[in-house]
């Protein structure tokens, strides 16, 4: 099944973009209200903490700029979020199927890839360093 090893690169590239993309919208539900918004009751942390990181670390990612830093601190978030927000309301239920953390779960290891993998093509650090090497 290697027919799709010579487009390895791009699938990655549009997995890191629409990953980040998506990341993204979690942060601009928190902070702007949008798409539904969030509960009322939810703490302040989690609407501004987390919905900044969401927000920001999405668009780098997306974009590619400093997209390994950036997915490193994403990763870590979606473990915290699965722990505080899933394990520990769940009665200490660590099965994503039953404590509804799966979307945080993969969040977190696609974002663990990204940080190990880095911004690959069609991103801004990619341009950056053509740029760089063409001023050599």
């Amino acid at each position: 099944m290697g027919f799709l090893q010579p487009h390895a690169e791009r699938i990655y590239a549009l997995l890191r973009i629409i990953a980040g993309l998506m990341f993204m919208l979690h942060g601009m539900q928190k902070l702007f209200g949008l798409f539904g918004g969030v509960p009322a009751e939810a703490p302040a942390f989690i609407v501004y903490g987390a919905g900044t990181l969401e927000f920001a670390c999405g668009a780098l990612i997306a974009v590619g700029l400093f997209a390994a830093p950036a997915a490193f601190l994403a990763s870590g978030t979606m473990a915290v979020a699965f722990f505080l927000g899933h394990v520990v309301p769940a009665g200490g239920n660590l099965i994503p199927l039953e404590n509804k953390g799966e979307l945080a779960v993969l969040y977190c290891f696609i974002f663990f890839y990204i940080a190990a993998h880095g911004s690959g093509i069609w991103s801004a650090d990619a341009a950056r360093r053509g740029a760089k090497s063409q001023a050599r």
